[in-house]
């Protein structure tokens, strides 16, 4: 079982009623801050706000009248949950999906949305996997693997085509990774028209499940760590990802959450993008590492689909990140006048004061004091490191808390 150039060309062929041919645009933000000329797939702009439904539509498509009735299950707790739901919904075919308890509430609403059967069952991935295929056993329905398929190999593989058509001079390509379905169908197209254009997989540094398998030279299995890059946590690659991926990837990388933190928030405020952290890793190794002076490079945005709950910290972690926004604690005594000493100290910097969080009561707080926090938001690193030295000078005795 392989996948070749032209099964990719047929799932374009397919695709292209359906599935959106996503923008290509160039950055010159990010351009300047990695040394290269950076051009933006963005995949996020798929109905799904996933990659995802490439695959799923080409394989539910590509299904048999007699498997259509029997349905489709599959396991997934987020992007590929939709894309399968929403794919199903267009084939007007059954779709149930089985996924984790704690699966984020919006991705279960969407899934629910596109009308599929939503089953939450354990409480990780693989709990759910197996409850899918005990259902595929006991109904007939039909399994619609995440990344492990032919056809989702083949359906994401058109993603390459469309960038060598939006740019037939590209230098390097830059491919989230996980189970490895996208990469293994960015490797077969690209590198039968385009063998010298250089394919870089990205892996989150918690899970290097691929790269480990790669230098190995067989599959392994990882236990993983903890990661806010989800959508590409997996502990066992594919198979025939891994039979694709170890003859076609000129190198596999990885990235830790700060850097992904760090372009998520730039993404956001330079491009204005919201984009997922599985989305956001291409890019944010090309800015952690600028790898590839004046190349013309690409980097998959594969995904958008955030939690709002996650959103918010990112921008906190990312203002942090960037030393524009800093938190300290200032002892006081507790008599009328003594924060404003402070506050004027502060405000001589033009710092503005974005939160004031009073504390007399806690333990920690002696009688007669005050806890002040106060997060103040900075222009730079700089400007923060100047207020630091200001109010040390200034004898004004705090607590740095990030």
């Amino acid at each position: 079982m392989t996948v070749t150039y032209e099964d990719i060309e047929n799932a374009q062929k397919a695709q292209s009623q359906v599935i959106r041919k996503t923008s290509l645009t160039f950055s010159e933000t990010f351009s300047e801050m990695t040394n290269s000329e950076v051009y933006l797939k963005n995949e996020f702009e798929q109905k799904t706000g996933s990659f995802k439904i490439r695959g799923a539509y080409y394989k539910i498509k590509s299904l048999s009248d007699d498997e259509k009735k029997r349905g489709v299950v599959a396991a997934s707790a987020g992007n590929h949950s939709q894309g399968v739901a929403f794919a199903s919904s267009l084939e007007n075919i059954p779709c149930t999906i089985v996924m984790p308890k704690n699966a984020s509430p919006a991705k279960i609403s969407a899934t629910r949305g596109y009308g599929a059967n939503v089953i939450l069952k354990g409480l990780t991935y693989d709990e759910s996997w197996a409850h899918a295929q005990e259902i595929s056993q006991t109904t007939g329905a039909i399994i619609i693997h995440a990344f492990d398929d032919p056809y989702i190999i083949s359906g994401q593989g058109v993603i390459g085509l469309e960038i060598l058509e939006q740019l037939p001079d590209v230098d390097e390509i830059y491919v989230p990774i996980g189970g490895g379905g996208l990469a293994a169908g960015i490797i077969t197209a690209v590198k039968e028209r385009r063998p010298n254009v250089r394919i870089v997989g990205v892996e989150s540094s918690m899970f290097p499940a691929m790269k480990n398998s790669i230098e190995s030279g067989e599959l392994q299995t990882i236990q993983g760590g903890l990661t806010i890059a989800d959508g590409i946590s997996v502990k066992t690659p594919g198979k025939l990802t891994f039979d694709i991926i170890k003859n076609g990837i000129d190198e596999i990388v990885t990235v830790d959450d700060s850097d992904i933190i760090k372009t998520m928030f730039l993404l956001m405020e330079r491009a204005k993008y919201v984009i997922e952290p599985a989305g956001a890793i291409g890019l944010a190794y090309l800015l952690s590492n600028k790898p590839a002076p004046n190349k013309k490079v690409v980097p998959i945005l594969c995904g958008g689909n955030v939690d709002m709950y996650l959103l918010g910290q990112i921008v906190a972690k990312g203002l942090g990140n960037m030393g524009r926004m800093v938190r300290i604690l200032v002892t006081l005594k507790d008599k009328p006048g003594a924060l404003k000493e402070i506050v004027d100290e502060i405000s001589s910097l033009s710092v503005n004061i974005v939160e004031v969080i009073h504390d007399r009561l806690s333990s920690v707080v002696n009688a007669g004091t005050v806890g002040v926090t106060l997060s103040l938001e900075t222009e730079n690193q700089e400007h923060a490191d100047k207020l630091i030295t200001h109010l040390t000078e200034k004898s004004i005795q705090f607590k740095l808390l990030s």
